[in-house]
């Protein structure tokens, strides 16, 4: 079919690789009749290390392309010399700008606060503290280290933009912001792209706050959706921290994306924003749900009906067998990692059967 999608999937390391490997089980036609090409490139570190990180830059060339990829947690050696990051060849190579993180509630699972509503966190995916020159200068008690930082007025501007439509889209208010009264040459840049971006979308509810204010008042958070726009260094904590306010991380997918000059999606990632858990490689007990829930996410940017329906149904599917008490032992359950991955894709059939013969 010459409509035919293609989605790039980058395998990782770990366990990682595993519950890819859980994830790709929901994508089959067989679940969500839907045909996608599907292109695969190796990227654990033994490969990486092989090719010198040639696999990594091939996978980067492929996903402009096509516009997708699925990527598995990847390790990222310290030793200063290795093959480093795989991520931040990614996000330079694709020209990221963006990554999103969205908390949510899941089923059974105590809130910390008021978290109840979803809250969304639009970081920078460049610039600000990572890829920062770095030096010292003097010894002893006089040493003095030094860090130069920048961050760009397009990329601050891909942050305000899709913030506010992505808050148009979710019904949700665009709040927080960065330090801009302390530091308003440099952080005063990305509020004054989310002041001009708020007069385009006057229908969003926009209530811009410093980022020490912002931590404060999530704990008070009084369960409204919202969407934060974050530097780098800010959104990276901040949304660590959001995610663990819902109680846990397994409820989000992280996505990564780059935009056209209009600020259109042009290239989209999605992956689970854990690592690789080694102590868990291997065991059939590692919860699949972020993994699954970051294909339902990349299912969603594919702009056709049918790929919708298919989103919509693991999302639902996915928060349905939490629900019902299908978990891993991380949300205080019994069910292995393929025990829960079967009941979602018993979900999504019997969901998308259903909405096809009432014609939903």
């Amino acid at each position: 079919m010459a409509d035919k999608k293609t989605i790039v999937v980058l395998k990782g390391d770990q366990t990682g690789q595993e519950l890819l490997e859980e994830a790709l089980r929901v994508l089959s036609p067989d679940v969500i009749g839907l045909e996608i090409e599907l292109k695969h490139f190796d990227l654990s570190l033994e490969n990486r290390r092989i090719t010198k990180n040639e696999v990594v830059y091939e996978a980067a060339r492929e996903m402009k392309k096509a516009g997708f990829g699925l990527k598995a947690a990847t390790i990222t050696p310290e030793e200063k010399g290795d093959v480093g990051s795989p991520n931040a060849i990614l996000r330079k190579e694709i020209d990221g700008k963006v990554i999103v993180r969205t908390g949510r509630r899941i089923p059974g699972v105590r809130p910390i606060a008021g978290a109840f509503a979803p809250i969304s966190v639009i970081r920078m995916a460049v610039g600000d503290a990572y890829g920062a020159k770095e030096w010292r200068e003097g010894e002893g008690i006089n040493e003095v280290a030094y860090r130069t930082e920048s961050v760009d007025r397009k990329t601050c501007r891909a942050v305000a933009e899709y913030a506010f439509r992505h808050a148009k889209r979710t019904k949700s208010k665009v709040f927080g912001g960065p330090k801009y009264t302390v530091s308003p040459i440099y952080e005063g840049m990305l509020k004054e792209e989310m002041d001009e971006v708020s007069q385009k979308y006057p229908e969003v509810p926009y209530d811009p706050q410093l980022i020490d204010a912002t931590y404060a008042l999530l704990l008070n958070n009084s369960g409204d959706p919202m969407v934060i726009p974050a530097l780098n260094r800010d959104g990276d904590c901040l949304s660590d921290m959001v995610l663990q306010l819902f109680g846990s991380i397994a409820g989000s997918e992280s996505i990564l994306m780059s935009f056209d000059e209009d600020f259109n999606p042009q290239v989209v990632m999605a992956e689970a924003p854990h690592g690789t858990a080694p102590a868990l490689y291997g065991k059939n007990v590692a919860n699949p749900m972020a993994m699954i829930l970051a294909t339902a996410s990349l299912l969603s940017h594919l702009d056709t009906e049918q790929a919708a329906a298919a989103s919509r149904a693991i999302y639902e599917a996915t928060i349905e067998t939490v629900r019902e008490g299908h978990r891993t032992s991380d949300l205080g359950g019994s069910a292995t990692t393929s025990e829960f991955t079967d009941e979602v894709i018993n979900k999504v059939q019997t969901k998308l059967e259903v909405w096809t013969s009432l014609q939903m």
